[in-house]
């Protein structure tokens, strides 16, 4: 009976195998010694180190494209073979963008998303000695211009991930920038339900500019609740609330 005990390894060993050349490559994004524009070693030389076959490195770089980590280029040229493309922050955010788009997750859970996470940003940008927040400056002067719904609530999710990458934290940057096809497709939804869009875009300019002043003057408790009122009054004001919002149970 030795034929059919030895079956079972023989039919896990592939997704055994691809995910041991997975974990490698990531640990050479992780620790730097590859980055955006570097090629990955030959698939003959990782099957090679690694003691598994071609078809388990193939599948491991099929993995990592389709997380927006590398390109794949056939060819002997400069550019031909596997390129790293983004960093590890830009796969986290793609395979977000996937499982949000995927799930199809309740609103109320992707709003109380954006307040942990949010809240944490701003609070450690106020807090940080060395913060830079030109860029976010930069939209804000932009959303002063006289803008349709569509185009001032993208400058709106830019600006709120300006905020994230102006904190300094990648992971939270790269979570923000998974979560944006989902924030602005609800905050645009909730436009239509809003009667006076002028009083409202007037509404959150007056709402982006104290967060962002807070944060300037380093009043970190300031900018959390701040920008915690920000994101659930929009949320309620569009009507996508229903009776109540996250962490507002107990306001008007």
């Amino acid at each position: 009976m030795p034929e059919t005990d030895a079956m079972p390894e023989v039919a896990v060993a592939p997704a055994r195998t691809w995910r041991t050349v997975l974990q490698h490559i990531e640990r050479l994004l992780l620790d730097g010694a590859l980055g955006p524009g570097d090629r990955l070693p030959s698939e003959r030389d990782l099957a090679a180190e690694l003691g598994v076959g071609r078809s388990s490195v193939r599948e491991a770089i099929r993995v990592l494209e389709v997380m927006g980590l590398i390109r794949t280029s056939t060819g002997s040229g400069p550019q031909s073979g596997a390129i790293v493309i983004a960093a590890p922050g830009g796969g986290l955010s793609a395979l977000l963008r996937l499982q949000v788009a995927a799930q199809g997750f309740p609103i109320a859970d992707v709003v109380g998303t954006r307040l942990i996470l949010e809240q944490a940003v701003v609070a450690a940008l106020a807090a940080a000695e060395d913060r830079d927040t030109a860029a976010v400056h930069r939209i804000l002067d932009a959303m002063d211009a006289d803008l349709d719904p569509h185009d001032f609530l993208a400058l709106d999710a830019q600006l709120h991930l300006a905020l994230a990458e102006a904190s300094g934290n990648a992971v939270v940057a790269a979570m923000m920038t998974g979560l944006r096809d989902a924030v602005e497709s609800y905050v645009l939804a909730g436009s239509a339900g809003i009667r006076d869009w002028k009083s409202m875009a007037d509404r959150l300019r007056t709402e982006h500019r104290d967060i962002v002043r807070a944060i300037d003057g380093g009043h970190a408790d300031a900018a959390a609740v701040l920008v915690r009122d920000h994101i659930t009054g929009y949320y309620a004001a569009t009507g996508l609330a229903g009776t109540q919002t996250p962490d507002r149970k107990d306001r008007p």
